[in-house]
């Protein structure tokens, strides 16, 4: 088993910035790549980004490339998302999540998910 623990979400105003952190805990060899997803109300869940822990390859959403960054801390078992010129429509409830495959940007490819950080935008 693996446990995923989030912070880091809040309110900003547009143009702001937020980091979001996942701890990650448990069967953690198992890990191979580690991603971001939101859901906003009345929207169905979006992949954001995802890096593997093991090289560091990073992959992003054409929504938030150039605004958004992943990265991780191996010697913490840790990886955050940098969200930097935050856009009103950022607004969503966030989720990190991991898994033992190489690739996938649907949330049907990650097995472990946290529990959720709410990120709101105002405008």
């Amino acid at each position: 088993q693996v446990q995923l623990v989030e912070s880091g979400g809040g309110l900003v105003q547009a143009g702001g910035s937020l980091r979001l952190s996942c701890a990650v805990s448990g069967r953690t060899f198992s890990v191979y790549k580690m991603g971001w997803f939101r859901h906003a109300p009345g929207k169905e869940r979006e992949f954001v980004a995802f890096i593997r822990w093991i090289g560091g390859i990073t992959y992003y959403a054409d929504s938030v490339k150039g605004r958004f960054t992943i990265s991780r801390d191996n010697a913490k078992n840790t990886f955050y998302l940098q969200m930097n010129s935050l856009k009103p429509e950022d607004t969503a409830v966030y989720y990190c999540a991991v898994d033992d495959a190489p690739y996938g940007k649907t949330q049907y490819e990650y097995h472990y998910w946290g529990q959720g950080t709410q990120v709101t935008v105002s405008s």
